[in-house]
């Protein structure tokens, strides 16, 4: 999903706001596994424990332009998370079924790298490797690195304009001065919510700061996704990190996100658009 128009270009001020008041009312629904929507008067609350102006939320006793905003936003990311985003994240049974279908699909001669379990649950990382399958299918022969060994350069006038700190998981078509670049987190085996995959979130945001600095220093844009599966571990686990995903869709740090089964449905029409873009 990208984000929705009507939450871009906001002020940072304003997503400053919506991770504080976030972390002080919490993010579900406790006993009903939803994402939460705060209240205004929780909203009112927040501030006045944070020790910040409440007049900001409720002005002679109507809510102010901020708090509505506020519970615009939280009402839209809590829908789309809920109905949109639970209900594609698949868990193992379900990612290697889709995978065993596109396999049988496209007779790949892309990567199929293997997941890190060992014994019974060692098998294909069954959510890059579908990624990698629909991205070959889709990129008309044209170049792409499935599987990038070096940090990813922009260059100018043959030397580098920025090289970003961490190597990321595939480029199109290539690694140095890419149209594309994207991250995958796929947890299925995972039965907790570590530190592992926290960071997982955080470094998708390092680049995505990265690349808002080239873009506007440079006006060099670089297309930036993250490609997530894995329901418990997402779901179950990291509602609150479901919710930090899409703040950062709207805050302009990554191109877009897939969750779980939307990879198949929209990535052959991502790839479509970045084979024309190289054409042109």
């Amino acid at each position: 999903m990208e984000a929705n128009p009507k939450f871009s270009n906001l002020p940072k001020s304003f997503w400053a706001t919506v991770k504080s008041v976030s972390q002080k009312v919490g993010y579900t629904v406790r006993g009903k596994g939803i994402v939460k929507i705060p209240t205004l008067k929780e909203i009112e609350k927040a501030f006045i424990d944070l020790n910040l102006d409440k007049n900001k939320i409720i002005n002679n006793n109507q809510a102010t332009h901020l708090a509505k905003s506020l519970i615009d936003y939280y009402s839209y990311r809590a829908n789309v998370l809920n109905n949109y985003v639970e209900p594609r994240l698949m868990d193992a049974t379900r990612a290697e079924k889709e995978f065993n279908s596109l396999y049988q699909s496209f007779s790949p001669s892309c990567p199929i790298p293997m997941n890190k379990q060992k014994g019974e649950k060692k098998a294909p990382a069954f959510l890059t490797a579908i990624i990698n399958m629909l991205i070959e299918s889709n990129c008309e022969d044209l170049e792409c690195d499935y599987d990038p060994r070096q940090l990813t350069t922009i260059t100018a006038n043959g030397v580098p304009l920025r090289t970003l700190s961490r190597r990321v998981d595939g480029a199109f078509p290539g690694i140095v001065n890419p149209k594309a670049i994207w991250e995958i987190k796929e947890y299925y085996y995972t039965t907790t919510f570590g530190s592992r995959v926290a960071d997982g979130v955080y470094e998708t945001l390092l680049d995505g700061m990265e690349l808002e600095e080239l873009y506007e220093h440079e006006n060099i844009k670089v297309l930036h996704y993250l490609m997530i599966d894995a329901h418990y571990t997402w779901w179950v686990c990291g509602k609150s990190y479901l919710c930090r995903i899409i703040d950062m869709i709207h805050m302009g740090y990554v191109h877009e996100v897939l969750f779980g089964y939307e990879v198949i449905e929209r990535l052959p029409g991502i790839v479509k658009g970045w084979v024309e873009a190289e054409k042109q």
